[in-house]
């Protein structure tokens, strides 16, 4: 027998998941279960009343009727166990774009700061990456207020930039993610509006580190999915279906993921629901998408769109991107110990003045295995530029920040000559003008493209050559990594540019460049390619009988 809440906006939604009346997601079936769970667990409340009055204040002041899936999250939100505390303190909503996830968050926002939820100094701040979408819920219930302002203007205070409860001394607020002037916060309640955009957890970090302190403290994590790779959302993602998996057993974390399951979902209208819990009630959300869906053989940004944004599918632009994003998260797997075994070295930097990369590269038969390392110039003027995380990555011992007006390149080989120590490094593998900065230091350490021919110069043709190598690599999941980050991010910073097609002469074959200059960096993945172009250097990966490694070491 299913369990039951006693709650009806809660049971009547998961019985319409359970039974398949309401085409749903694996995440949110698992959901269903995980719900039902922890609210029939002994002791647990469900303030009704508190859920009833709260829909009907947001529907009278709002001027809407809530769905079904609204209805649900609302009843989530007042569960309680016997010590009064909630159990669900933190909620991750993902959906597609369009089914008015903004709209019922501002409801929600004003309602908690109301003496009818009952905290006093209930403050809710609300985050975003850009100014004009942290203000979008918080425009919605200024609006609301100007619109009933003769009935609500003795219980609240509202400016372009404040409303607060009288009664309760509750703020609305909004603000963007710069994490640096936001310490000393004393919210109740945070709101993080399209969390697929934040490349790092600096801002969420802040804001949480004087959060807690309020009577039933909630976080609100509200999305679509997006383009960032290995972001704040991958990682969420990861926490929410180990949850789901019942990984983390004890957890107060409410993942509610609605997305398709494949590529058959989104051709099949009737599946779009998994993605878009809106839809039954939205006519001109179902026109919408459909005229997009018609579109998807002629626009590739409407298909990419639609794949990442409607159906939370996230699918890279097929046209240039290196690989999609599941391949590149299949290399994260643990790397064995490749002691004693033959490799190949690759290099690459765009500029000493910005980021230069060091890949180690094995084979094991149609296995590739690679780790490396990566330094950045502190100095150079566009390092504010690059969102990614790399002080973590410096902290996890994979990127070293190079105070000085450029990256030494005896830092490099210095590197390469310790960690050639364990294996047999056959040739190093760099283009011409890299070679140019580096052959002084290269020669220290024993390396040398006409003086020991253990050096490989590497062109464009090359390149192209191993291309579909890569490409067959990532996609039967042969590349092993380990835990690499900047990596991951490097591969999702490259595009593959057909050959010749500028010219009018298209190849067939293609190259790879930088997706963008000065933001999004490829040198981490471009060592990797470099070491690629003499894999057939480390021969069957075993060192045998070779002599002992030729590297100098001072």
């Amino acid at each position: 027998m299913e369990k039951r809440t006693g709650c009806k906006y809660i049971d009547v939604y998961l019985d319409a998941i359970r039974t398949g009346a309401r085409p749903s997601s694996k995440e949110m079936r698992q959901a269903a279960e995980y719900i039902a769970g922890k609210l029939t667990a002994p002791g647990v409340v469900i303030d009704a009343e508190k859920t009833e009055r709260a829909r009907e204040l947001i529907e009278k002041y709002f001027g809407m009727v809530l769905m079904d899936w609204e209805l649900f999250v609302l009843a989530l939100v007042h569960c309680y166990y016997p010590d009064d505390t909630l159990v669900f303190t933190e909620f991750l909503i993902m959906m597609g774009r369009g089914n008015g996830k903004n709209g019922f968050i501002s409801g929600l926002a004003w309602y908690l700061t109301t003496p009818d939820h009952g905290v006093q100094g209930y403050n809710v701040d609300i985050i975003a990456n850009s100014e004009d979408q942290a203000k979008t819920s918080f425009e919605d219930v200024y609006e609301m207020l100007e619109r009933n302002w003769g009935k609500l203007k003795r219980f609240f205070y509202k400016s372009r930039e404040l409303i607060k409860s009288l009664r309760t001394g509750s703020y609305i607020k909004f603000n963007t993610s710069n994490a640096r002037t936001k310490d000393g916060k004393r919210s109740a309640c945070l709101i993080f509006d399209e969390e697929h955009e934040y490349e790092n957890d600096d801002s969420i970090r802040v804001f949480k580190s004087g959060f807690g302190k309020r009577r039933h403290s909630r976080v609100f994590k509200i999305t679509t999915n997006g383009y960032v790779r290995d972001g704040v959302l991958d990682k969420d993602l990861e926490i929410a279906h180990a949850v789901l998996n019942g990984e983390i057993p004890d957890s107060r974390l409410c993942p509610l993921l609605y997305k398709a399951d494949g590529e058959e979902d989104v051709r099949d209208k009737t599946a779009w629901v998994k993605a878009c819990p809106s839809l039954p009630y939205l006519e001109n959300l179902r026109i919408q998408m459909e005229q997009e869906f018609t579109a998807l053989a002629y626009d590739k940004s409407t298909e990419l769109d639609f794949y990442t944004k409607r159906m939370n599918l996230p699918r890279s632009n097929m046209e240039i991107a290196v690989t999609e994003w599941a391949n590149i998260a299949a290399t994260n797997t643990p790397l064995p110990d490749l002691r004693g075994l033959t490799c190949t070295v690759g290099i690459d930097y765009a500029s000493l003045r910005d980021w230069a990369a060091v890949d180690f590269h094995f084979q094991r038969g149609s296995e590739r295995l690679d780790f490396g390392h990566y330094w950045l110039c502190r100095r150079n003027p566009d390092l504010n530029r690059v969102k990614a995380p790399w002080r973590a990555w410096a902290d996890m011992g994979l990127v070293t920040p190079v105070d000085d007006v450029e990256i030494a390149p005896e830092l490099l080989t210095e590197y390469i000559a310790r960690t050639a120590q364990e294996y047999y490094v056959k040739t190093v593998a760099l283009d011409n003008f890299r070679y140019a900065l580096m052959r002084d230091a290269l020669l220290k350490i024993g390396f040398g493209a006409k003086e020991f021919g253990n050096v490989y110069l590497t062109r464009p043709s090359d390149i192209m050559k191993v291309q579909p190598i890569i490409d067959s690599c990532f996609n039967n999941h042969w590349f092993t990594w380990g835990d690499n980050p900047p990596l991951r991010w490097a591969v999702n910073n490259t595009k593959l540019v057909r050959s010749g097609r500028r010219e009018g002469t298209d190849t067939g074959n293609f190259y790879y460049a930088k997706i963008e200059a000065k933001s999004r960096k490829t040198d981490p993945f471009m060592a990797l390619a470099a070491a690629m172009c003499v894999e057939e250097d480390n021969g069957t990966g075993l060192s045998g009988d070779l002599p002992e490694l030729g590297v100098i070491i001072g």
